[in-house]
């Protein structure tokens, strides 16, 4: 266990509590905690984490500490923090269901590329559009759970991105065939 495996870890344990905050608000647990003070929590761990996300990668490359462990972790601890949010945000009635399933639905269609792809031996890593991708995802997300201005639009752009980078794992796929 290396630094970069720790955090993307502790990424994956920062999901659960962060979907919990979200949609078990009516729990005894928090009774009496204003909702806008549970948000904010929410928040703060998904920027947290998210910061984790930046770093563990970085930390991994720079000092040659990319591991079997840590590439499976990583985009696990990412897909967990992103379904939190998104799944807890729509139970919230702050998301629209079409554009969680479509980001949803890309995630598994891309990882199923990913998976095929490893098996006979090919890199599919991730291009532009995809980091792009999951900046604007985090900041939809990060919008949305502070009920900025800007949430909604932002979702959908995620979502543009989202499928058009899903396209380009296709794309490139069939290519390296």
């Amino acid at each position: 266990m290396n630094l970069p495996n720790l955090l993307a870890l502790l990424r994956l344990l920062a999901a659960p509590v962060m979907f919990a905050l979200l949609v078990e608000r009516d729990n005894t647990l928090f009774a009496g905690i204003d909702s806008s003070w549970l948000d904010y929590a929410v928040a703060f761990l998904f920027v947290l984490a998210s910061v984790t996300d930046f770093f563990d990668g970085y930390i991994a490359r720079e000092f040659d500490k990319i591991t079997v462990l840590g590439q499976i972790l990583d985009p696990l601890a990412d897909k967990m923090l992103m379904l939190a949010g998104f799944l807890g945000l729509m139970l919230l009635h702050r998301a629209d269901a079409w554009a969680i399933y479509l980001i949803l639905t890309r995630g598994l269609f891309v990882t199923g590329l990913r998976v095929s792809a490893a098996s006979r031996g090919l890199d599919v890593s991730a291009s532009f559009a995809g980091k792009l991708k999951t900046v604007v995802q985090m900041f939809a997300v990060g919008f949305l759970l502070m009920r900025w201005p800007g949430g909604t639009p932002l979702l959908w752009a995620a979502v543009v991105i989202t499928l058009y980078s899903g396209w380009e794992y296709l794309r490139e796929f069939f290519k390296s065939m």
